[in-house]
């Protein structure tokens, strides 16, 4: 008798286990996923070190949009992700000028997210045309970002994109839902 609810009790917590594991594994492939910034590229929006949710259900139910911070992995090197900000769109031609003024479809950017005057336009200093299902990502330190400026990042295919910025957990000072526009 003692070894039968022994028995019972082992495959009673092993399928609550199971079941714990199919869960957090559901959770983290499509609702959401805890990422950590690296590096200054999204002063001062976010930080070094902050903690962040990812929506992964949000662009299932609809596109992204211009200012939305995104989080998509990078090419070259596994397990990185990059965070930067949408500025253009498919089919928008993107170009930045000499004096660091970004044009989508030939006018003047109105945003207040890149404090600083880029530098460097880099590839974006001829005109970029994005094609149906790429979109052109800016880091909010535009000095110090690698983005879609760089051959490395280049546009963001729309398939690439893991998901949204939603939720900064960690520095518990700066906790909320983060402000994308």
């Amino acid at each position: 008798m003692k070894a039968n609810k022994i028995i019972k009790e082992i495959l009673s917590t092993s399928l609550y286990l199971l079941a714990v594991l199919i869960v957090t594994y559901f959770v983290i492939e499509y609702i959401g996923q805890r990422t950590v910034v690296k590096g200054s590229s999204m002063e001062t929006t976010l930080s070094d070190q902050d903690n962040l949710i990812v929506d992964k259900i949000t662009y299932r139910l609809r596109d992204p949009e211009r200012f939305d911070i995104i989080v998509f992995p990078y090419l070259y090197e596994e397990d990185t992700y990059y965070i930067k900000r949408i500025i253009g769109l498919p089919g928008e031609t993107i170009q930045i000028d000499l004096l660091g003024h970004i044009y989508v479809n030939g006018e003047i950017l109105s945003e207040s997210y890149g404090a600083e005057v880029i530098k460097d336009p880099g590839n974006a200093m001829e005109p970029i045309i994005l094609a149906e299902d790429e979109y052109f990502v800016l880091g909010d330190n535009r000095n110090h970002s690698t983005d879609s400026r760089e051959s490395a990042v280049s546009n963001i295919k729309r398939d690439d994109i893991m998901g949204r910025a939603f939720l900064r957990i960690w520095p518990l000072s700066k906790f909320g839902i983060l402000k994308h526009q």
